[in-house]
């Protein structure tokens, strides 16, 4: 198999060293970074490739050792709608190929796209630069659309054409579940045989289940109190509303529970999602706390003062945040869907939901409030679950895929942004 020494990941419409839970950063931006400091260790070079967004950011930028973040000049110097960035390729990939001719070593192996707007990118790099193009997803329009809660928009017809064009354009195709390969398949076509699995990972060295009756204690949190925490971003896709609703008719049903919600994440998307009087209707003010989102290590605190972590998302290609909960030794309560059915082990390291019927949420909530000693096997059994998905495994199956698409050199016969 060939050497992969050098990798550009194009992450164009979110960097990986923005805060997840804001805006338009989440599990995608945590999996960029992740993966690159990953393969880094593994002797491989990273170069990732994002839009500039703010007047202050240096043209590079070096999260750790063996990777680089270029943040390149396309369009104003401010988050923009996602929706708006296809009209920038054109201007990215050049200066992506401007930056690529600057370099000393002038060259890579392989490039890695993430999300469809770098993808379609990708297409016309590889291209350029004779080089494979392997793509994750991470989320799918078809998919998505399938989804949609009211009041949601649908994903634009544009997206769709762009993510059928990276199907059939890319060297391999890299999903984070089998379940995403089949719907790879089933929705654009893909050929199985070009799709390689490789789970996201998990930072076990920070997302650990030591010392929760200290983080419990540090976030004051009772020994009587029945704690739940989302993080996530603030959209209806992500399902905050289905959270609260649900956590409402509990306190209904059993005043007797002295029930603590804590919410950490931004609004991101439709500007019309209005969460506090969501809480307000469902009788909660007194008992939600809202926070803005926080970095890895806090995060894994607030998950180890919970005593359950919720995601009632209506898409997730995995779910990373119910594996970082898990890690911390906390149950999740998570949808039946996507990836979370492979992030969760029903029955065992948590609660599956079918549908976002709050009534079934609150009865899932009220069987782990009673049921205390289910709950604590539960999280045990639970950071043991995630002990297998460290990064370092993520990382592995990434760079056989590499390896896979510089062997084959089908390099795209077409890359146009038209």
């Amino acid at each position: 198999m060939p050497m992969i020494r050098r990798v550009a990941f194009l992450s164009l419409h979110t960097s990986p060293m923005e805060q997840p839970g804001a805006g338009d950063a989440g599990g995608m931006n945590v999996y960029v970074r992740a993966l690159a400091m990953a393969l880094a260790e593994m002797g491989v070079e990273v170069e990732i490739f994002t839009r500039a967004t703010t007047a202050g950011q240096p043209a590079v930028e070096h999260p750790g050792p063996g990777v680089c973040v270029h943040n390149v000049m396309a369009g104003p110097r401010r988050k923009l709608p996602k929706e708006e960035l296809p009209a920038l390729l054109h201007q990215m990939v050049d200066e992506i190929d401007r930056i690529r001719h600057q370099q000393p070593h002038g060259r890579y192996d392989v490039i890695h796209s993430h999300y469809w707007v770098s993808g379609v990118a990708g297409l016309e790099l590889s291209e350029r630069w004779r080089l494979p193009l392997v793509h994750t997803m991470h989320t799918m329009a078809k998919v998505k659309n399938l989804v949609l809660e009211s009041g949601e928009r649908r994903e634009p017809r544009r997206r769709e054409e762009g993510e059928q064009r990276i199907v059939d354009g890319a060297t391999r195709l890299i999903a984070n579940t089998p379940a995403e390969a089949q719907e790879l398949v089933a929705h654009y076509g893909a050929d199985i045989d070009r799709i390689d699995v490789a789970p996201p990972g998990v930072d076990l060295r920070v997302f650990t289940p030591s010392f929760r009756r200290k983080a419990r204690r540090e976030h004051d949190v009772g020994p009587d109190t029945f704690h739940l925490v989302f993080a996530g971003r603030i959209q209806r896709l992500k399902g905050p509303q289905v959270f609260v609703k649900a956590a409402g008719l509990l306190r209904q049903r059993r005043p007797d529970i002295n029930l603590e919600l804590t919410i950490l994440g931004s609004l991101s998307g439709a500007k019309d999602f209005d969460l506090t009087k969501i809480i307000e209707e469902a009788g909660l003010s007194d008992v939600v706390t809202h926070r803005p989102p926080v970095v890895a290590p806090e995060l894994a605190g607030w998950f180890r003062s919970a005593d359950v972590v919720v995601m009632p998302s209506f898409s997730e290609s995995f779910g990373l945040v119910a594996l970082e909960a898990q890690a911390c030794g906390t149950p999740v309560i998570a949808t039946n869907v996507g990836g979370l059915t492979r992030a969760v082990s029903d029955g065992r390291t948590g609660i599956l939901v079918d549908g976002h019927d709050p009534s079934d949420w609150a009865d899932a909530l009220e069987d782990l409030y009673d049921d205390v000693r289910t709950r604590e096997d539960m999280g045990r059994a639970a950071a043991t679950y995630a002990e297998s998905f460290g990064w370092q495994r993520t990382a592995a199956i990434t760079l056989e895929s590499y390896r896979e698409s510089v062997a084959g050199l089908l390099v795209p016969a077409t890359g146009s942004l038209a």
